[in-house]
C-alpha cells in the first residue's frame, strides 16, 4: 500500500514539474506568434503603399454597379471589392452596402470570394517583360480550363483559403476598408469565375489584383473592369482576349451530354443569366461591347 501511495506521490509532482515547464514555453510561443503577426501586418502597410485609399476604391465600385445596372444585365445587387498588393497580401475590403458592418442586405459570403479572386488574378497574371508569356489572367479566363477534362482541371483547389483570416476578427468590421481583419494577411484561394483582374501601372508591371463579388459573375467581372478603369490600373500588357486583353470571352457553345459546353477558344465564360441567343445573354453582350478599352 504504501508502495502505491509512494509511487502516486510520484506521478503527481512528475505532472506539476512538466507542467511548471511547459507553462513559459507556451507564454513564449504566443509572445513570438503576436510578434509576428505585427511584423506580418508592418509589412503589408509598407507592400499596400498607394493601394490604400478605400474611399476612392468604394466611390469607383459604387458609380461601376450604376453603370453596369443601367445595360438590365444582373441582379442589381450590392458588391464587395478587395484589392491584393503584389505578394497577395489583402490591402482593402470595401462594399456598396452602406459601410463597415451592414451585411444585411449584400450576400456576406462574397465578402471572400472577393478577395479569394483578387488572389487568382495576381497569382496567375504577369507584368511586361516577364520571361514567357508576359499576359493578364482574369478569373473568367480560367473557367473553361478547370472544367473536367480540362488542362487546368483542379486547380481550384490548389491554393485554398486561409479560413483563419478569411473569418477573424469582427463582422462589425467586414467592409471597412483598411481596417478589415484580412487586412495585412495572405488569404489564399483560387476562384474560376469572372471578378478577378489584376492591376496594373504605367509600365505594365503588375500591382496586385482587385476581386468584385456580390452579383452574377459577368455582372462581378463588368464591374471589376469598369472599377479598374476608373481608378487607372488597367495598363495591361497582353491577354487571351480578341482585343488581347484579360477581359471575359463568351464563346461557350453548348454540346450535347457536355453541360459546360465547348469554348472556341479554350478560355471561354459561359453567360449568367441565360442561353446565348436570350435577352439575358444579349443584355451581357452588350455590356461587353460597352466597357472601356484597357489604357
Amino acid at each position: 500500500m504504501r508502495l502505491i501511495m509512494f509511487n502516486l506521490m510520484e506521478i503527481s509532482t512528475m505532472n506539476t514539474t512538466r507542467q511548471e515547464n511547459v507553462r513559459p514555453k507556451l507564454m513564449l510561443a504566443a509572445v513570438l506568434c503576436g510578434a509576428a503577426m505585427a511584423s506580418t501586418a508592418a509589412h503589408a502597410s509598407d507592400s499596400c503603399e498607394g493601394y490604400t485609399d478605400a474611399g476612392r476604391v468604394q466611390a469607383a465600385l459604387s458609380a461601376a454597379v450604376k453603370t453596369v445596372s443601367a445595360y438590365g444585365a444582373g441582379l442589381g445587387n450590392n458588391m464587395w471589392a478587395t484589392v491584393v498588393d503584389a505578394n497577395g497580401v489583402v490591402c482593402l475590403v470595401v462594399n456598396t452596402s452602406g459601410g463597415a458592418g451592414h451585411v444585411e442586405s449584400i450576400w456576406l459570403g462574397s465578402r471572400v470570394i472577393s478577395a479569394q479572386k483578387a488572389n487568382t488574378a495576381n497569382a496567375f497574371s504577369l507584368s511586361a517583360g516577364s520571361a514567357g508569356t508576359a499576359i493578364a489572367l482574369s478569373t473568367a479566363n480560367l473557367y473553361t480550363a478547370v472544367q473536367p477534362g480540362g488542362s487546368l482541371y483542379g486547380l481550384q483547389a490548389s491554393n485554398p483559403v486561409d479560413v483563419i483570416v478569411a473569418y477573424g476578427g469582427p463582422v462589425s468590421s467586414f467592409g471597412a476598408g483598411t481596417k478589415d481583419p484580412m487586412v495585412g494577411q495572405l488569404i489564399g484561394g483560387v476562384n474560376v469565375f469572372g471578378g478577378g483582374l489584376a492591376i496594373y501601372g504605367q509600365a505594365g508591371k503588375r500591382l496586385g489584383a482587385i476581386g468584385v463579388s456580390g452579383d452574377t459573375s459577368c455582372t462581378d467581372h463588368a464591374v471589376a473592369w469598369e472599377t479598374r478603369h476608373a481608378l487607372g490600373l488597367d495598363y495591361v500588357p497582353g491577354g487571351v482576349s480578341p482585343n488581347h486583353d484579360d477581359n471575359i470571352i463568351y464563346d461557350i457553345t453548348s454540346q450535347p451530354g457536355q453541360m459546360p459546353g465547348t469554348s472556341a477558344g479554350g478560355f471561354g465564360h459561359p453567360h449568367c443569366l441565360g442561353a446565348t441567343g436570350s435577352a439575358a445573354a444579349a443584355a451581357e453582350n452588350t455590356v461587353l461591347a460597352a466597357l472601356p478599352a484597357v489604357r
